[in-house]
């Protein structure tokens, strides 16, 4: 037990210091860590060198904070037209004439077809539409996303079902974190929180940004792209769109999409060299380049309607195929606002509309006064906890105190490398674990005492302290960490990120209470060959 031999002194020493060193970023403002690393030799490799910083949370350095929702209304609108689409598809394929076109419902379509025999044909395809619903990880399994009704007088109804929808705005809400993650992180802002709330939620919290109107026009936008052609009349499949170029006025566009942002590799704000006005310049992956070629080959001679979430941006000419994959969005944009387009454009389209149900700016004067108060309730706590090992124990209180300076340390290395934000709960997690830390070098060394006052030797009381004292230490910290754990998977915002800090500081402590108090300890009775417990 307290024969520790070299190489297993040096592997402890090394996690510890990597694990130290992790932290130390967070101890130096950005600018000093960019200036230090800019000093370095071109030949020093900089990925030796620990450069990430525990990022602050909204409660500690201001910013942003915005609830979003998925309009599922909106969402079922969508889904009830991409249903009608693809029925009209369907009908097409077999030559199947519906009396009455395709009418839309409220939560699906409606179409009439007299004759059995085509019904019959087209009713499998129609099946098919209705895909089925499996996914345990949510508890949902079974069911379908469509309901459909084959009537006597040849109506057949096809209805989205609440499962389907239920289902569709679960992914809405998983996209929607990925799209949103993408297009804050093109803006330079600082390591935003995403994090979803509930079954139709998503929480975003910006540290640092105090404009969040800027930030809601960013999110709030779908940035659905299409290309479509002009319609030369209102009337047949076509919808009718505003256009910023006839300043608001609505004006006719064909249905069909001839290409889409979905196939887009790169958008970037330029500047027209004719015009010098604000652009976007994007770039189509091969099968966009493709379709876009083909589309602007077929129609040299009209206008191509550049359509922005529901409205014609601009609707240029097309003088000659576009073959190359690559083209110019112009609109009279301000230079503001062709970067933001070509920000969303890059992050992709939101899979549904997300409206904001709630708007907070948190100043940076409240984030400043937390951290002070965190502070000083930190080292207050640290120094009582100190003290109080010190006079108590003595020597092994002096090295409990050396044990609970890593493990806070290793804490705060951990989180550098998860990327978790630094919360004022997570600084209160921080407090309890001072706390806690030593209450496994205290199990061991009050088993030390009672095993030497049973009259056994010092060594044998070593021993016995940290072997019958572990099995303590592990139950009492698993049954810490089944609630901590409980407390981020049901909990949210401040309350997962105490549980985080929490979880951290369980692991930590067995680290440092068992293997690196146990390796001091050893090397202390090595060193001295004492007779008795120092304490």
């Amino acid at each position: 037990m307290l024969r520790f031999s070299r190489t297993k002194i040096i592997a402890t020493l090394a996690v510890i210091l990597i694990g130290l060193s992790l932290a130390v970023p967070s101890f130096f403002p950005a600018e000093s860590r960019k200036a230090f690393m800019a000093a370095l030799p071109g030949w020093f490799p900089s990925w030796i060198i620990p450069q990430r910083a525990i990022v602050l949370g909204l409660d500690l350095q201001g910013g942003s904070q915005l609830l979003l929702e998925v309009d599922q209304n909106e969402l079922v609108a969508s889904q009830a037209k991409a249903l009608r689409d693809d029925v009209r598809r369907i009908l097409q394929q077999e030559t199947v004439r519906a009396e009455g076109g395709i009418q839309l419902l409220q939560r699906g379509i409606q179409v009439r077809i007299p004759d059995a025999a085509a019904r019959a044909k087209i009713l499998p395809k129609l099946q098919e539409l209705a895909q089925p619903i499996s996914n345990p990880l949510v508890g949902q399994t079974g069911g379908r996303t469509l309901e459909i009704t084959d009537q006597p007088d040849g109506l057949i109804r096809l209805a989205l079902t609440d499962a389907g929808v239920n289902e569709r705005t679960r992914r809405a809400v998983t996209q929607g974190i990925e799209v949103i993650r993408r297009r804050l992180d093109s803006t330079g802002t600082t390591e935003p929180s995403i994090q979803q709330q509930g079954a139709d939620r998503i929480l975003i919290q910006v540290p640092g940004e105090q404009n969040p109107e800027r930030l809601e026009k960013l999110l709030g936008s779908t940035a659905k792209l299409e290309f479509r052609m002009l319609a030369d009349s209102p009337s047949g499949d076509v919808d009718l769109l505003p256009s910023k170029d006839e300043k608001g006025a609505k004006v006719p566009v064909e249905r069909r999409v001839m290409a889409d942002g979905g196939d887009l590799t790169d958008a970037q704000p330029a500047f027209d060299q004719q015009t010098h006005e604000p652009m976007v310049s994007f770039k189509f992956n091969l099968k966009g380049a493709q379709r876009f070629g083909q589309a602007t080959a077929e129609n040299v001679g009209r206008r191509m309607a550049i359509v922005l979430d529901n409205e014609v941006v601009s609707a240029p000419v097309i003088r000659t195929a576009i073959t190359g994959g690559s083209g110019q969005i112009t609109g009279n944009f301000t230079v503001q606002q062709a970067n933001d387009l070509a920000v969303l454009l890059r992050a992709g389209a939101l899979p549904a509309k997300f409206t904001v149900v709630e708007r907070r700016v948190v100043g940076p004067g409240l984030g400043r006064d937390s951290i002070e108060a965190g502070k000083l309730a930190t080292l207050v706590a640290a120094a009582l906890v100190v003290a109080f090992m010190f006079m108590t124990y003595g020597t092994f209180g002096f090295i409990a105190n050396i044990a609970l300076i890593v493990h806070v340390g290793l804490i705060l290395g951990l989180m550098s490398v998860l990327e978790a934000t630094m919360t004022l709960p997570g600084i209160a997690g921080i407090v309890l674990t001072i706390g806690t830390a030593v209450d496994s070098n205290v199990l061991i060394y009050e088993r030390m005492r009672e095993e030497q006052r049973a009259g056994r030797s010092l060594i044998s009381a070593l021993q016995a302290g940290f072997d019958r004292a572990f099995a303590t230490i592990i139950d009492s910290n698993s049954t810490m960490a089944i609630a901590a754990i409980i407390l981020f998977f049901l909990g949210s915002g401040p309350v997962k990120g105490f549980a985080v800090v929490f979880i951290l500081g369980i692991l930590t402590t067995v680290i440092t209470a068992v293997t690196l108090t146990r390796m001091m300890i050893a090397v202390w009775y090595n060193t001295f060959r004492p007779k008795t417990l120092p304490f």
